[in-house]
């Protein structure tokens, strides 16, 4: 037996891996496959079941539910039909003495009766029988109780407790239902009592049965007592099939229903079929709610599984013969192309990609997803290193900028001073404000003392602007900045505004006219904070405003000129990017010949506010 085992196991080691896949699938696949199929197609078919009487339940359950409530509406408007004592206290009294009074009682009471019939879209008529020898019948609310049949009704309705419903109304009983209700008894034990009668009409009151043409389940409403006095819909697809057979099947039905067991569904065999049915008892109605299904028809899907099945398993050991083998040759060349790859890399060659030749929307196999990841793994590593480069190239920059603006800044800003107070002597205080916004300005632009400033300074800076361009140019620039005092304390990069505004200044204008600048802030998503910068300029021609977005995006190689200062929008926007990521940045939006809104997008914890 060792002897068999050792051979066993040294010829299964010496396989192909593709004769080793082919025969653990064939052993795992092939006859399990057979058996748990079989089995999955009896649970299937134990579980359809299961879930057809569940479904079934809760279908006959909801049409009991709205049949009850049916009945309430038709009860409430009897009810509400004898709370009008002023009509039915005169339909009682002699109508006939005096016509006047019968002329008030049809445009007051009558027709307050008409309008409660009215109300309800449920009720087709609502009538009155009265023993009353003075009577003046008005059609066909009120009648003489001689117009209804049969005249002794009246005692079994009272030994019913004075109210019943009939599935089948005594008038016009084929297609109606009947609510009949006491109104009072006459004082003499010889009269007879007056009678409400509401009628409606099977296919309002039964409206859910005759919507149904289709579905596995086939609903009737059945009397109690005999099962021919039944309501369904004749189209449904189960009526038409059943044919002849129908009243054999609900007779059948009616003989096993009992009220008291109305959870367990009631078996019928009628000819080769066998049919279930889950009934619901409505005591007031005096019948059944059912829902009938034919065994046959539920279980057509399942039966019909079993030759399929058993198809489908020897194509599939057919084909698993073919494809294993070709499976496992182009999985080892896969993989030496990717080991090749990594040797390359391991040389620093980072564009030594693996070609997958997959299509933009294809995602092929898992070594498939293992080249593509990689190949992205070395995108990545070059666009970090570029992104490195760029940072320190940037930074370089920051700094040469801020050296080369504090060459002579002491000259300038004690110039300026002089010809400022110069001014004052000489009683020029226009001259003298210009002076100290174009200083304050200079002295915002070339002191870097940090990277960050508070969103109150940024704006000051933009203020003063503001006002010498006002000044050099005349009153036309008009900026409204009405922001929240914690909002002002938000530290932001420098000079991350300053551009916007200028190209505003520049571009938005009008020609001899003002232009209105608009800056606001607002919180996104407790994650970012946004600043708008409006104005009411000339806007953006569209065919520029799609190019600002493709530079802002990334898509075009084109630049944006940029504002006199050099921070120009491309230039805010890239460097937002860099140090925040790829959510925060710039975003323009415009309309040529209404209005520009550039908004700027910052992280909006300032922890996660960095250098520029």
């Amino acid at each position: 037996m060792n002897y068999l085992l050792t051979q066993w196991r040294r010829l299964y080691r010496n396989s192909r891996i593709s004769q080793k896949l082919f025969l653990a699938l064939s052993i795992t696949i092939a006859i399990p496959g057979i058996l748990v199929s079989f089995l999955f197609i009896r649970t299937q078919e134990t579980q359809l079941y299961k879930d057809a009487m569940t479904t079934g339940n809760n279908h006959v359950s909801r049409l009991e539910q709205q049949l009850r409530g049916k009945m309430d509406i038709v009860e409430n408007a009897s009810s509400t039909a004898l709370t009008q004592s002023a009509f039915v206290d005169f339909i009682h009294s002699n109508m006939l003495g005096d016509g006047l009074r019968l002329v008030k009682f049809r445009q007051n009471q009558y027709e307050q009766m008409h309008n409660i019939i009215q109300s309800h879209s449920l009720i087709s008529e609502l009538s009155f029988y009265v023993d009353n020898p003075n009577l003046f019948e008005i059609w066909p609310v009120i009648y003489h109780y001689d117009k209804f049949w049969p005249q002794d009704y009246w005692v079994k309705l009272r030994e019913e407790g004075g109210a019943a419903y009939r599935l089948f109304s005594f008038k016009n009983g084929e297609h109606s239902l009947s609510y009949y209700r006491l109104v009072r008894l006459q004082g003499q034990q010889q009269k007879r009592p007056s009678l409400v009668e509401i009628r409606v009409s099977h296919s309002a009151m039964f409206s859910e049965l005759f919507e149904e043409n289709e579905g596995d389940f086939f609903s009737v409403v059945m009397d109690e007592s005999d099962p021919s006095r039944a309501i369904y819909n004749p189209r449904h697809a189960f009526s038409q099939e059943a044919g002849e057979e129908l009243k054999t099947i609900l007779s059948g039905i009616h003989g096993n229903m009992d009220m008291l067991q109305q959870e367990s569904p009631v078996k019928v065999k009628v000819g080769d079929h066998t049919y279930y049915a889950l009934y619901r008892y409505i005591a007031p109605l005096k019948a059944y709610v059912v829902d009938i299904a034919s065994h046959q028809a539920l279980m057509k899907g399942p039966r019909s599984w079993y030759a399929f099945v058993v198809a489908i398993t020897l194509c599939v050991l057919l084909l698993i013969m073919l494809l294993v083998s070709h499976t496992t040759r182009r999985i080892f060349r896969r993989l030496d192309s990717v080991l090749a790859s990594m040797r390359l890399v391991r040389t620093g060659q980072l564009d030594a990609k693996i070609d997958v030749g997959l299509d933009n929307h294809e995602t092929g196999d898992e070594i498939d997803e293992v080249a593509v990841s990689y190949n992205n793994m070395l995108d990545e590593i070059k666009h970090l290193m570029t992104q490195v480069v760029d940072k320190q190239l940037i930074a370089k920059n920051a700094q040469l900028h801020s050296l080369h603006s504090q060459i002579n800044s002491h000259f300038l800003y004690n110039a300026l001073e002089s010809i400022r107070m110069l001014a004052e002597v000489q009683k020029q205080p226009a001259i003298a404000g210009a002076l100290v916004s174009l200083g304050s300005q200079l002295r915002y632009n070339m002191q870097w003392r940090s990277d960050t400033v508070a969103l109150s300074e940024e704006l000051a800076n933009i203020q003063n602007y503001i006002q010498f361009i006002n000044f050099m140019e005349g009153e036309y620039i008009v900026l409204t900045a009405n922001l929240p005092n914690e909002v002002l304390r938000y530290t932001i990069p420098k000079m991350c505004m300053q551009p916007i505004v200028e190209n505003a200044v520049h571009h938005a204008a009008p020609k001899d006219d003002i232009v209105h600048i608009d800056i606001t802030v607002s919180v996104e998503n407790d994650k970012h904070l946004l600043i708008q910068i409006r104005d009411d300029g000339v806007g953006i021609e569209p065919e520029m405003l799609a190019r600002l977005h493709a530079v802002l995006s990334g898509t075009s190689d084109s630049p944006i000129i940029t504002s006199k200062n050099g921070l120009g929008i491309e230039n805010v926007h890239k460097r937002l990017q860099l140090h925040y990521g790829k959510d925060c940045g710039l975003w323009i939006d415009s309309i040529h010949g209404a209005y520009t809104c550039v908004t700027i997008r910052l992280p909006w914890e300032n922890v996660n506010l960095g250098g520029w």
